[in-house]
């Protein structure tokens, strides 16, 4: 081994010697920004209000209601969201070994929203739909993710393409939920809030089924890792190592979709996160995807909790939906990203 093999060596060992430290830092910023999220808002409510009601201490009046009802179905809502939102895009941008991509990005999220309210609006006509909103989601974020793949797999395809098929595929599902909308405008309450991404109407009841669809797909995502990892090998050194790459890819893809669509089906569009949080996480583990799922969880679920507190305080008393200032803080990112050219430079 050279030089330069030998520093990677070193440089991976190094990262690998710290995760522990960074894992714990991260978990205790995790439980700082949920007690902000908890605290923080337009009624006051203490700290020792929110201690005596996780302790099971007597709490009543405004201060509980405003907690319950409120404050605790927002800030699990954000923890949720952010960590599916953060690892579906290190997973994206994994298997599409594409930098630029992201759920938001390619179209996954999209995908979700437009089966969301298609299954709203055949609700509100009457229509009996048996499949749960968190489940309609994933299969329209699937549906994207397989548009996607079969873009990407075509030989000689550059980066860039991948990301023009995926505005495409934007473009394609923004149509077809406004339309959607303009036949059964009352299909879907808040509407609105949903097309830019909002935690302002998450409800416990509507956390349940969502986040066991959450954990299954981080389960499998750090089961699929050690293998996504021999990708970035090439697909010829890969198929050499008795790796299926189609298969993997599609399975990589469809646990991408199934944590975007999760949260999707709750929080609506929210864009950027997965862009990026995994960008960042990768500065700070490496490219080993067994440390930056775990990392990019940890950090977008963070970041997602904090970024509402902002959104919801900062114009007060005027509220600011979460996904628009994801958006303002995005943007920027991946026009960043392009002009270092990491986005479209297939070396």
């Amino acid at each position: 081994m050279g030089r330069s093999g030998s520093n990677m060596t070193e440089a991976a060992h190094s990262r690998g010697g710290r995760l522990p430290a960074l894992v714990l830092f991260s978990l205790a910023a995790l439980l700082a920004a949920s007690l902000v999220g908890l605290v923080l808002g337009a009624s006051g409510v203490g700290v020792a209000d929110v201690f005596a009601l996780l302790s099971g201490g007597r709490l009543t009046g405004t201060a509980r209601s405003i907690l319950v009802s409120i404050r605790i179905p927002r800030v699990l809502g954000g923890l949720l969201a952010g960590a599916a939102f953060a690892s579906s895009g290190a997973l994206i941008q994994a298997v599409l070994d594409n930098p630029l991509a992201s759920p938001n990005v390619i179209g996954v999220n999209s995908g979700a929203g437009m089966a969301v309210l298609l299954v709203a609006a055949l609700a509100s006509a009457g229509v009996h739909v048996a499949v749960p909103l968190p489940v309609a989601a994933f299969l329209g974020a699937l549906a994207a993710s397989g548009l996607i793949l079969a873009v990407s797999s075509r030989a000689g395809v550059s980066r860039l393409t991948v990301v023009l098929a995926g505005v495409a595929v934007n473009a394609v599902f923004g149509a077809g939920m406004n339309l959607v909308l303009t036949v059964s405008p009352n299909a879907y309450v808040g509407s609105s809030s949903y097309l830019v991404g909002g935690l302002s109407g998450v409800v416990l009841g509507s956390l349940a089924a969502p986040a066991a669809l959450i954990a299954a797909g981080l389960a499998l995502a750090l089961a699929l890792a050690a293998r996504i990892n021999v990708l970035a090998l090439g697909r010829e050194t890969a198929h050499a190592l008795g790796v299926r790459v189609g298969a993997l890819r599609a399975a990589g893809l469809a646990c991408a979709s199934l944590l975007a669509g999760a949260a999707v089906s709750f929080c609506g569009l929210i864009g950027f996160v997965g862009l990026m949080v995994p960008h960042v996480a990768k500065r700070f583990v490496g490219h080993d995807l067994r440390r930056v799922i775990p990392i990019a969880a940890l950090w977008g679920a963070t970041f997602t909790v904090l970024a509402d507190v902002v959104a919801r305080t900062a114009f007060a008393p005027y509220e600011l939906p979460v996904g628009i200032l994801m958006a303002l803080m995005g943007g920027p990112f991946f026009v960043w990203l392009l002009m270092r050219g990491r986005g479209y430079r297939d070396e």
